[in-house]
């Protein structure tokens, strides 16, 4: 009997569903997941899309903008625009602002605030490119040429209390040479004067005559501000003066000079321009501050370090006359650290005899090395423009375009002996790619309100090592060798907690511009939230990042 094992249809349909059911459920489940993932995808790219349509729609929003200059896209101006002469970071801009008008730059402004925090498109002013550190750049923003505002021409006023009105991309240079068709010129300088007024405005603008006149910022009676918002603005001591006292100093965070009124003082033809050398720092810096104190007694005071210079007093023969040949030609510094004070007195022909008497009985109270007083005379616009002529010359041997990692120090009265013992004593080895410029100015002469920051102390000192690296050097002169050197100065300044203050600044976090600001740091964030709320404004400085909130 043949047995079979048959089995019920029912019994069979349930079987094979047992068997079917969890790789349904899976299948299902997979599909799930690929529709979400497919979804996700589809809901990104439209947002990727969107963005990118947003950002790519900006230069045709600026192309259409109603403005009397242009917007360059091209890569050479865009090249120019990433670069400055720190030559150490390069930001490249979308886009490069060449206005003619001071209506350009507002519009510009007013159309980037429109686009409001989440285009990420930032707005820097860029004068002469002599920024160290990227601070005039804008990554993927707007680059303004400041040197393209020609608003109108150089307007000299004379009488009791003489002025002129220039633009804020007018260069120094340019204004001295027109002051002077007047007799005129401006009181306060820098060393270098082919900047823009805007940006040693936005800094402080200092040099020998801070003694005197104060810096830069201390001279000047009204600006023109372009805010954040793109509102145009007038500001002075009288209008407007938490404006006013804001963008002096301001490292461009608060708006845009786009015009100045300097003031002028009665310009001299001739200047006696002095230097004498000291061993013993004590004696430098006693005779520097007696000096900075005395009334009328020079017009500049500077001085400056130098470390194993043999050949110094042989080079300085070049230009400088020493008043003892003889005794000058035996003078050797034996590589001993020796410290020069230079000064300069300002007179027309008609006072020679008057002025050299005064000159020398100003030095008689002096404690240099006497073998090695050196001068000269020549004209004051030689005098004032004597960095260019070593730009020409630097240029022509290829080492103007190099890094140069400068680093600029406010230092207190109180501290400055401190630090030459161990800075120049120990950290600092020679001075042979750079000078390193160090003299006192007085406090009085700054007024506390605009947005610079410096020593508590009646009397501080500028300490200002202005290297040059050589690109193909890994010795002392290389750019990794003079990072380094001055990273164990600020150490060291830090460590020793001497209440040093860094001028043209730059540090990376807000904690470190916090710190920088101290006790005026809410004061100056207060005014970053007034006038540029979106933080678009000179991104490069690296202080307040765009869309930020302030609280």
């Amino acid at each position: 009997m043949l047995h079979f094992n048959l089995l019920h249809p029912l019994t069979t349909n349930l079987s094979s569903m047992k068997k079917l059911r969890y790789p349904c459920f899976n299948l299902v489940r997979e599909y799930n997941i690929l529709f979400i993932k497919c979804f996700m995808i589809l809901l990104l790219s439209c947002i990727t899309i969107r963005l990118n349509f947003s950002i790519s729609n900006i230069p045709f929003s600026l192309k259409s903008l109603p403005i009397e200059g242009n917007f360059s896209f091209d890569e050479l101006d865009l090249k120019n625009a990433a670069r400055d002469f720190g030559n150490r970071y390069q930001s490249h801009p979308m886009t490069v602002l060449h206005p003619k008008s001071v209506s350009d730059i507002a519009v510009t402004i007013k159309h980037v605030w429109s686009l409001g925090s989440s285009s990420r498109v930032a707005v820097a002013a860029r004068g002469h490119g002599h920024s160290l550190q990227g601070q005039a750049q804008a990554h993927g923003g707007v680059v303004i040429n400041m040197e393209s505002l020609k608003v109108e021409e150089i307007k000299v006023y004379g009488g009791e209390f003489p002025y002129v009105d220039v633009s804020g991309g007018e260069l120094w240079i340019d204004i001295l040479k027109e002051t002077l068709r007047y007799g005129l010129a401006p009181r306060s300088w820098t060393d270098y004067l082919h900047l823009t007024v805007g940006g040693t405005l936005s800094n402080a603008g200092v040099s020998g005559q801070a003694f005197r006149h104060g810096p830069q910022i201390s001279n000047v009676l009204k600006m023109e501000i372009v805010t954040g918002t793109g509102e145009v603005v007038n500001c002075s001591e009288e209008q407007n003066n938490e404006l006013f006292y804001s963008v002096l100093g301001g490292l461009g965070q608060f708006g845009i000079i786009t015009k100045a009124r300097i003031k002028l003082e009665p310009a001299p033809i001739m200047v006696k321009w002095i230097r004498v050398l000291y061993s013993d720092f004590t004696a430098f810096t006693r005779d520097q501050e007696q000096l900075i104190l005395a009334e009328k007694a020079f017009d500049y005071i500077e001085g400056f370090v130098i470390k194993n210079r043999t050949g110094l007093v042989n080079n300085w023969r070049l230009s400088f006359n020493p008043q003892d040949p003889v005794q000058a030609s035996k003078f050797n510094s034996d590589g001993r650290t020796l410290f020069c004070i230079e000064v300069a007195k300002y007179f027309n022909p008609e006072d020679t005899l008057k002025v050299n008497q005064e000159v020398e009985e100003h030095l008689s109270h002096l404690n240099y090395i006497q073998s090695t007083l050196f001068q000269t005379e020549v004209t004051y616009v030689d005098f004032l423009d004597r960095v260019h002529i070593s730009e020409v010359k630097l240029r022509s041997k290829g080492l103007w375009d190099v890094p140069h990692p400068w680093l600029n120090l406010f230092i207190p009265k109180t501290k400055i002996h401190n630090f030459a013992d161990t800075v120049f004593g120990d950290i600092v080895k020679e001075t042979s790619n750079g000078p390193i410029l160090i003299y006192p100015v007085k406090k009085s002469k700054w007024n506390e309100r605009t947005s610079v920051v410096i020593p508590d102390e009646d009397i501080f000192y500028l300490v200002a090592f202005l290297a040059s690296a050589i690109p193909s050097s890994n010795g002392g002169e290389g750019l990794e060798h003079i990072l380094s050197r001055n990273k164990r100065i600020l150490e060291y300044c830090e460590r020793e907690n001497l209440g040093v203050k860094q001028y043209l600044a730059h540090y990376s976090t807000q904690e470190e511009w916090q710190t920088h600001y101290g006790p005026k740091w809410e004061i100056f964030k207060q005014r970053k939230s007034i006038y540029d709320p979106l933080a678009m404004l000179a991104p490069g400085q690296g202080i307040f990042q765009k869309s930020i909130t302030f609280s």
